[in-house]
């Protein structure tokens, strides 16, 4: 039995384009099942032939395409929108949250590759109990 999986590369570039990494994912004649997406492209097959396709695929913009396993094959009934009568797949809208934020984890890791440490933000110190105190009995003695 073979290890089968399936995929999911999110494509949130601005040196390539969806169809460039298609063509390339094409281009490789792997025994895998390509599908293009709104976001990317899903590829199931055998772990090792999907990991080696994508891995060559994120070469092209290491920063600009995100890799993310997927429970269900392309196809299967439980996601396939014709058998669901329509609407959006589930996981669709939790998908669209996170391409949005896709090019600030991009930036943070350029950053990091850099050397880039990131600044620590101040912590706002709590208010103390005493201090609070105070606040309410002035706000009782002015009215």
């Amino acid at each position: 039995m073979t290890d089968t999986v399936t995929k999911m590369a999110v494509i949130n570039s601005t040196k390539v384009l969806p169809s460039d990494v298609i063509i390339k994912l094409y281009e490789s004649n792997a025994d895998v099942t390509i599908k293009e997406t709104c976001f990317g492209v899903i590829v199931s097959g055998e772990r090792k032939a999907v990991d080696e396709l994508l891995s060559t695929a994120r070469k092209m913009d290491p920063y600009g395409i995100f890799i993310k396993e997927r429970g269900f094959a392309p196809g299967d009934v439980i996601r396939c929108r014709a058998t669901r009568r329509g609407g959006a797949r589930p996981g669709f809208h939790t998908l669209e949250t996170e391409d949005k934020i896709l090019p600030h984890i991009a930036q943070a890791l350029k950053a990091l590759d850099k050397g880039e440490v990131p600044e620590k933000k101040k912590q706002k110190k709590k208010l103390d109990i005493e201090k609070f105190k105070q606040i309410i009995e002035e706000a009782e003695v002015s009215e």
